[in-house]
């Protein structure tokens, strides 16, 4: 974290925050407006303890980062911390932003933003959400009323916020990612599997993939596996027997060039994961977090199933032997892997984004 609290008079203020999903697309629309309003001060505003804490510092953003963590989901007594540690950063900030006071807030998610949306609702600040899931998260559900816009990724959102002012974008990507991509079935040996369990990684995946990659290696020997495993997870698997052709990594910081050179994703079912993917014109196998907010991963990796792009398998007894199973019918037959590779889908959530954004500013 920076020493010093950027000075946020007249700023656009980005927060989003926790995993990838929600971090990612805040990235994506800090680089359009830099790109559209270059003299204007972009901030970010996240948490101490999510992928932005791990980004911005190594970034050119200016940036603070807060003592927050999740509430969803813990036990009484550690709900009751993180309440208060939300209670106190939404204070801070109310503090500072009295005296420099940000020209709009936009929010994508996660509990790094709660502190900024809802120090934004509490001084009238004006704020926007984008909501990448088909269901949203509870942060956004509080705060949606009084928002600007909600930009929703999916259209199942609509109807999920009565009340709110929706527009239907879709949802953003990286600059890297708004480029021509090479087909998929355009790729020659060693062809490679992908496998990405989300910016933190993803224990039953790494330990599912970890069992059934030798196997595989072995029976398709122009095949290869790089494997983002998570920086918590690579500690614990760092020292772990591994085939020869199976690659392991922290994090991967190009993630666009990875799937390019991917044959094949087996990745989780995040939004911001799915929009990527499509960018990328790469099919995967989805592996939806079960225990994601409103069953969101599902509902996202269903999406995807049914437009063509992906097949879905649930984590539950047997996730090994059925993720193996339905690698090897995809990795062995050229046909079958590249009927999910549809051509790459170019991105405008972006654009329709800043076009809001443009018409407020004016």
């Amino acid at each position: 974290m920076r020493d010093a609290t950027p000075a946020f008079d007249g700023a656009l203020v980005l927060t989003g925050g926790g995993t990838g999903g929600h971090f990612f697309p805040a990235v994506a629309l800090a680089e359009g407006a830099r790109a559209r309003w270059s003299d204007r001060q972009i901030i970010f505003v996240g948490a101490r303890r999510g992928i932005e804490a791990r980004e911005l510092p190594e970034s050119s953003w200016p940036h603070l980062l807060l003592d927050v963590e999740g509430v969803v989901g813990r036990s009484p007594l550690r709900a009751a911390r993180s309440a208060w540690k939300l209670w106190r950063a939404v204070y801070q900030l109310k503090a500072v932003w009295r005296y420099q006071r940000p020209r709009v807030v936009i929010g994508t998610g996660g509990y790094g933003a709660a502190p900024a949306l809802l120090a934004a609702r509490a001084l009238g600040i004006p704020y926007f959400l984008h909501e990448s899931n088909a269901a949203p998260g509870a942060l956004v559900r509080l705060v949606a009323p009084k928002a600007q816009r909600v930009w929703c990724g999916m259209e199942e959102v609509r109807r999920l916020l009565p009340g709110a002012h929706c527009r239907l974008v879709g949802t953003p990507v990286r600059n890297a990612f708004l480029r021509d991509f090479r087909p998929a079935d355009g790729l020659e040996p060693p062809y490679r599997l992908l496998v990405v369990g989300g910016s933190g990684g993803a224990r039953a995946m790494n330990e599912a993939v970890l069992d059934i990659a030798g196997k595989l290696l072995e029976a398709l020997p122009e095949w290869e596996i790089l494997h983002q495993a998570g920086p918590a997870e690579m500690v614990r698997l760092v020292n772990r027997p591994r085939h020869a052709r199976h690659a392991m990594v922290p994090f991967l910081t190009r993630m666009d060039e990875a799937m390019e050179a991917s044959s094949l994703v087996v990745s989780r079912a995040g939004a911001s994961t799915c929009a990527e993917l499509k960018a990328a014109g790469r099919g995967a196998i989805l592996v939806p977090l079960p225990t994601s907010a409103n069953d969101h991963q599902r509902m996202n990796a269903l999406a995807m199933g049914a437009e063509g792009r992906a097949l879905v398998v649930e984590q539950s007894a047997g996730l090994a032997q059925r993720l193996e199973a339905t690698l090897r019918t995809l990795m062995a037959e050229p046909v079958a892997r590249h009927s999910l590779s549809k051509l790459p889908e170019v991105n405008h959530a972006v654009e329709g984004c800043l076009e809001d954004l443009a018409s407020y500013l004016g």
